[in-house]
């Protein structure tokens, strides 16, 4: 599933570095040529499945590892929702200094961490040197096949070890594609098989150790720095889906599904690294509700696969999109390559159904409700696109109707600020109705944000004459940049722009959707 679905795979179809079910949906959107209802709405679901994963993860990883530490000190019992807590609040604070910050703080704890793994799993492996035989399918498929009803519970409960892949590929913007595959094959795949063999050959040699395979690989000596070195390790373990969560609310707003919020680029080396308050501490709030609903890692295993499979399947089911409109594959071609993926990913996804009624329909409710808040939102939108379309002028309409116009024409400069340098303001539109004026340089102002960290002397204000008394005039920001218009303007005057700032006004038009009896109408 990692190493296939998602190394191999889905890294390679990137939405500008971007990752994500969003941006798998962009990618396919684009190469079909125009929106499809249906692929629009299995992107929805999916990026609504994520949300519930993104406050499952934190929640489940933090409470298992603070329950891991009751092994070395069963007094701790009482204390453990209250630590589990206090640690989740330092983890979201955390997120306001950057993915770059935190990964220098947790990078080297999670090198020991999985280096660790590999040395606990090859202590044991002698134990029971023919546990190597399980890298042969056969045994898995006679399991199977022997044991149906167990090995469909048992697909369920070993669903733990695949989740992760779909915050990876949400992650890809934070990262790169080449330090995630160099991190996988590289440390992390290595030590994950070295330690669940050596966990399979000590339960072979000690059946009697099964119960906590894992914390029995460790001698007793060296079990109270395991426990603290795993709770640090699950702490991490939520990074991948918090900073996943961020990006993939960035392609939702982006793509019309949430409305605009305050995005800050936490470095200068990758547009990805992004940190998004209102999400962060949206995220916090419901992590910390689950902790004290559920109140044991146990309790929210249940709830834990739904989400994650729902989502994984979701972009399966784009990838063979993704193949069939992107890349030119046949249809039949596309199902055919992906068929061995979407079968285990189904039987998982069957397998986790049967815990809904004990707590999986949680992730589910919270999906349910993001849905709705995106659906609703992206209806509303595009309401109000198609309202602003409709009343739409193109500039170059306007430029011919007021050469032959009578309309007075005063002394000054009026920047009118649109999103649209083809479009004409609706400012500017009101001020010739109602004032019926228009000044002796009129200068359509645009704002753009570039995909470098700073914007170049050069490249910061381009002016262009329109005609008559109309001229467009684009100022540039870096994502890093906040952008400051006024004192953008001494690039404008560098550019050519002529203007007194005492005989100058800016306007700015707003949209604003209003309810009335019929439904709603949009207020410019």
């Amino acid at each position: 599933i990692v190493t296939v679905k998602y190394i191999f795979f889905l890294l390679r179809a990137d939405n500008r570095g971007e990752g994500g079910i969003l941006a798998l949906y962009t990618l396919v959107r684009l190469a079909a040529g125009k929106r499809s209802v249906p692929i629009l709405l299995l992107a929805l679901v999916g990026a609504a499945l994520f949300a519930g994963d993104a406050a499952i993860t934190p929640a489940i990883s933090v409470l298992s590892a603070v329950e891991g530490a009751e092994l070395v000190l069963p007094s701790l019992e009482p204390y453990v929702l209250p630590l589990t807590v206090g640690i989740l609040v330092a983890l979201f604070m955390m997120q306001r200094s950057g993915t770059a910050q935190v990964a220098r703080l947790f990078g080297p704890v999670c090198v020991v961490w999985f280096l660790t793994l590999a040395l606990l799993g090859l202590m044991h492996i002698g134990e029971t040197p023919y546990v190597l035989a399980s890298f042969n399918p056969l045994w898995g498929f006679g399991f199977l096949v022997d044991h149906t009803g167990v090995a469909f519970v048992v697909l369920g409960a070993i669903f733990l070890a695949v989740t992760g892949g779909e915050a990876l590929y949400a992650d890809l913007g934070h990262f790169g594609r080449r330090p995630i595959k160099l991190a996988w094959f590289g440390l992390v795949m290595p030590a994950l098989v070295l330690n669940y063999l050596g966990q399979g050959a000590m339960v072979l040699a000690h059946p009697e150790r099964a119960e906590n395979s894992f914390f029995e690989l460790a001698p007793a000596g060296v079990l109270p720095w395991l426990v603290a070195l795993a709770t640090v390790a699950t702490v991490i373990a939520s990074q991948a889906v918090i900073s996943g969560a961020f990006s993939v609310a960035r392609g939702a707003i982006q793509l019309g599904f949430l409305p605009r919020l305050t995005i800050r680029h936490t470095a200068e080396s990758s547009s990805g690294q992004i940190y998004i308050g209102a999400i962060n501490w949206t995220l916090l709030f419901g992590v910390i509700a689950l902790v004290l609903s559920f109140r044991s890692s146990e309790a929210l295993a249940s709830a834990y696969g739904n989400s994650v499979t729902g989502s994984m399947e979701l972009e399966t089911t784009l990838g063979v999109l993704f193949l069939w409109r992107a890349l030119k594959f046949p249809l039949a071609v596309s199902f055919l390559i992906v068929s061995p993926v979407l079968v285990v990913e189904t039987t998982f996804l069957a397998s986790n159904a049967l815990k809904f009624f004990d707590g999986g329909y949680v992730p589910v409710l919270i999906a349910c409700i993001m849905a709705l808040v995106m659906s609703a939102w992206w209806r509303g939108s595009q309401r109000v696109l198609a309202r602003v379309h409709k009343l739409a002028i193109p500039v170059k309409s306007l430029v011919r109707s007021m050469r032959h116009s009578s309309i007075h024409v005063i002394p000054g400069t009026a920047f009118f600020l649109t999103p649209d340098e083809d479009v004409v303001p609706s400012a500017l539109l009101h001020n010739i109705k109602h004032n019926r004026v228009l000044h002796e340089q009129t200068v359509l102002l645009t704002v753009e944000t570039l995909r470098v960290p700073y914007a170049t002397a050069e490249e910061r204000a381009t002016v262009e004459p329109l005609g008559g008394c109309f001229i467009r005039l684009v100022l540039r920001f870096g994502f890093m940049e906040t952008p400051n218009v006024s004192r953008a303007m001494v690039h404008a005057r560098r550019a050519g722009l002529k203007f007194d700032v005492m005989a100058s006004t800016f306007f700015l038009g707003r949209r604003r959707a209003v309810a009335t009896g019929r439904g709603a109408e949009l207020v410019m």
